[in-house]
């Protein structure tokens, strides 16, 4: 029974940590750049997008496909640079594991 005491412990430390892991990656920022770094996007570890930059010279109004272009590309580097922080934030938790509704 005093094992069982114990382990019941240690899971809801590690719950506590993990929810703080959680919490801090908000203040944790990643940038992702496209097309040589004329298009940079910040986000943090929540996924939320915080800033585009663009600069001058990629706002042709006679090709806005490519500035769109560009723009998905940055956010999605940047978005997957999250997810992978995330995961190895995480990992230290769970071991390498895959949990479910984790992330």
């Amino acid at each position: 029974m005093n094992n069982m005491n114990q382990m019941m412990k240690q899971v809801k430390k590690m719950q506590e940590q993990m929810l703080k892991a959680q919490e801090q990656l908000a203040d944790k920022k990643i940038t992702g750049t496209s097309g040589g770094g004329a298009v940079t996007v910040e986000v943090n570890g929540h996924k939320k997008v915080l800033s585009i930059t663009l600069k001058p010279e990629v706002v042709d109004p006679e090709d806005i496909e490519m500035l769109q272009d560009l723009v998905i590309t940055a956010v999605n580097d940047a978005l997957t640079k999250a997810e992978d922080m995330a995961n190895d934030d995480m990992a230290k938790f769970t071991g390498g594991m895959k949990i479910p509704g984790l992330f």
